[in-house]
């Protein structure tokens, strides 16, 4: 019997997660209420407020699990993609890139939920902040595993940064490519680390 009751949470957590980061993402956090979330997850309002209890959880575990999808993708993508540890930082572009492209890109999840709420919460402007500096720290390993300057990894943050919000904007793929070929100068035009 407990057994069958932990299956049935799990389930309904990823219920709840799954239909809430879709709407979360496609509307925005605030457009979305709760019974929005119950109508599209299937899960009682009761049972939905047993497990989130208030919105801002159910906010935070739906950016807690898409961090670690978010990162585990391009992670993923970049080992996949690209021997040479140069172009590794080149492929974390291409990744960017194909992102953009997926049919229900709305842009950066932390840059969106930290336009919304991150005045007014400090528990997503926390999870924007991680989620940002974890990336930045995987941009690092990359710069050093290239033997360059730990600066080249700030200045390529903010080019992947800036790429991200323009392509959500403006629902393009190209901000990647030219952010690529702005990566790509900078990386030619600095020398190794001594």
């Amino acid at each position: 019997r407990r057994g069958g009751m932990a299956v049935d949470r799990e389930t309904a957590h990823t219920q709840l997660l799954d239909a809430a980061e879709d709407l979360f993402y496609r509307r925005g956090i605030q457009s979305v209420g709760m019974d929005d979330i119950r109508s599209a997850s299937g899960i009682s309002l009761k049972r939905l407020y047993q497990l989130y209890p208030a919105k801002e959880q159910l906010v935070e575990a739906y950016l807690e699990r898409r961090d670690g999808r978010w990162r585990g993708r391009l992670a993923d993508h970049v080992a996949g993609h690209a021997t040479e540890p140069r172009a590794r930082l080149l492929a974390v572009f291409d990744w960017l890139e194909r992102w953009f492209g997926e049919p229900d890109f709305r842009g950066c999840a932390w840059i969106n939920g930290y336009g919304e709420l991150g005045a007014i919460s400090s528990a997503v402007a926390g999870h924007a902040r991680a989620h940002k500096a974890a990336f930045q720290d995987y941009l690092r390993g990359l710069v050093a595993a290239a033997a360059l300057p730990p600066e080249l990894a700030d200045q390529l943050y903010l080019l992947a940064e800036g790429a991200m919000v323009t392509a959500g904007i403006f629902h393009a793929t190209e901000p990647a490519a030219k952010a690529k070929a702005a990566a790509q100068t900078l990386i030619n035009a600095t020398p190794a680390s001594p």
